[in-house]
């Protein structure tokens, strides 16, 4: 027998192997293979196919009054996500999260810990910006949220920081408050999320920023804790 026809049998015998397997996975209840992706140019190509099932959303009222849904952008392989509550006014403008003034003291925030916007990803619980910047009404999150933990089931990152109440209270699902909530680390499946202030806020309580950095030096710690163990 020939080589040809030697390589032919072994490719024959492969594929019947993996036809008995994917039978047996389906007989077990199984009927999706799913594969472990962690290269970013998947992360990316995932990420987009969510915006794009996301489309021109109008699942709830909010996108009557929007200019433009703000999806999240940044590092797909972010170790580190901040999630905000929803986009106020400068966001609807560019469709980009925390580009507002919330925005560049989240940037001055993110640098302080010796990070750039460029290895963190940013979203919001709500792709669309309530109006004169509310919060956001229960069933309007419940609306939203799945593409957000969409996007942090594609991202899988280490850590979140979530940012004021609507934020930390939708993803945790608790009703505590944020100061109640901040200062340590609480598990989102094998996710450490850390509840902090809302730039915004911060802003108009510059009191609050030395219990944020207390939180943001925690989440260093963190970040870098793998780095510093070699």
């Amino acid at each position: 027998m020939n080589s040809s026809e030697d390589l032919r049998r072994e490719v024959l015998e492969v594929l019947s192997s993996l036809k008995v397997y994917f039978e047996t996975q389906k007989l077990s209840g199984i009927n999706y293979l799913y594969l472990h992706k962690t290269d970013s140019e998947k992360k990316k190509a995932m990420l987009k196919e969510a915006r794009e099932d996301l489309g021109d959303c109008k699942r709830c009222k909010l996108h009557a009054r929007r200019k433009n849904i703000v999806f999240g952008e940044g590092n797909p392989d972010a170790r580190l996500v901040f999630v905000g509550e929803a986009p106020g006014f400068d966001e609807d403008v560019q469709g980009r999260p925390f580009v507002g003034k919330a925005g560049q003291l989240l940037t001055r925030i993110i640098n302080a810990i010796k990070l750039e916007r460029s290895d963190v990803y940013i979203a919001n619980i709500i792709k669309c910006r309530p109006p004169s910047n509310r919060d956001p009404e229960e069933d309007e999150i419940q609306t939203c949220i799945p593409f957000l933990k969409r996007q942090l089931e594609i991202i899988q990152p280490r850590i979140i920081c979530t940012l004021g109440k609507v934020a930390t209270n939708a993803l945790l699902e608790t009703d505590k408050g944020i100061t109640e909530l901040r200062g340590k680390f609480h598990q989102l499946g094998d996710v450490k999320v850390m509840p902090t202030y809302h730039p915004s806020y911060l802003l108009r309580n510059q009191d609050k920023k030395k219990e944020t950095w207390v939180d943001m030096q925690m989440v260093q710690k963190e970040y870098f804790k793998d780095s510093l163990e070699c």
